[in-house]
């Protein structure tokens, strides 16, 4: 099988570059955060959160960006909440929101809500108008279990969709998820650059320097400055420092240059999944 990057149309040796921005639908700040970073040039996709309370304000404002879906059961913030779109008992906590651990979704929720919930999202994100380019996994509740996983797989080969798998060895996550969607057909990239939420920005540069060939996507959390942002995320600091370096600062720019990475979206991996 050739490599990933072969498939896409590129040189085998070539250093191809993802650049995701999560949660888009959160709140507002996450909203202007990841529209800004996407029109900037630096961010060529992003992840949208369909149950969140901002969800239909960053479908109003979409305008045909690269945009997937940020498959989430959980809501782990205390004071922000945010539930299932469907009817899905054993998905809420007590307080009427989605859980707010991984674990409490692994011991209590039921494979069939979670399978329908999934599903919804998916959906609703297709009605409000999102061309949606692929699917990742809030807090990787889907991908670190297998019967929650096989859910995820399903959906993104009934969706001709390219989804974010883990670099985790078999024997580390329990069963064999990369060879398992790679059997199953499904696409997704070499690897991902994943960086601690604070004082990232020195990671990121020195992980682009030493980027190896093939696909890989950095995953960051741009959000603008806020009072509403201070209030609700513990991460605030993080999150505006992602959008300072995509939309306000040179930092990114000139590391991708270094690096001579090429920046593609999730919609070239979409259209080899569908072909394929």
């Amino acid at each position: 099988m050739p490599a990933l990057a072969e498939r896409l149309g590129y040189p085998a040796d070539a250093k191809l570059l993802v650049v995701n921005a999560e949660d888009l639908g959160l709140c507002h700040a996450a909203n202007v955060g990841v529209y800004d970073g996407l029109h900037s040039g630096l961010v060529t996709s992003a992840t949208l959160m369909v149950p969140c309370p901002w969800a239909r304000d960053a479908a109003a404002r979409y305008r045909g960006e690269d945009v997937g879906v940020h498959l989430t059961v959980n809501a782990e913030w205390d004071r922000y909440r945010w539930g299932p779109i469907t009817h899905a008992p054993s998905l809420l906590d007590g307080d009427g929101g989605f859980p707010r651990t991984v674990e409490d979704v692994w011991d209590h929720a039921d494979v069939d809500e979670v399978r329908r919930e999934c599903r919804a999202q998916i959906e609703r994100a297709i009605l409000w108008g999102f061309d949606v380019s692929h699917l990742d996994a809030h807090m990787g509740t889907l991908l670190l279990r297998p019967e929650f996983f096989d859910v995820y797989l399903e959906l993104a080969v009934e969706f001709g969709l390219p989804v974010r798998i883990p670099q985790r060895r078999a024997e580390l996550l329990g069963f064999p998820a990369r060879q398992l969607a790679a059997e199953a057909g499904a696409i997704f990239v070499d690897r991902v650059l994943s960086v601690p939420r604070t004082g990232a920005r020195p990671l990121v540069e020195e992980r682009l320097a030493h980027i190896e060939p093939g696909v890989t996507e950095l995953r960051l959390h741009p959000a603008a400055d806020s009072a509403e942002l201070r209030a609700i995320a513990s991460d605030w600091l993080a999150r505006v420092d992602d959008y300072r370096m995509v939309c306000e600062d040179q930092t990114l720019e000139k590391s991708l240059a270094a690096a001579g990475v090429t920046l593609i979206g999730y919609r070239r991996l979409r259209d080899l999944a569908r072909r394929s």
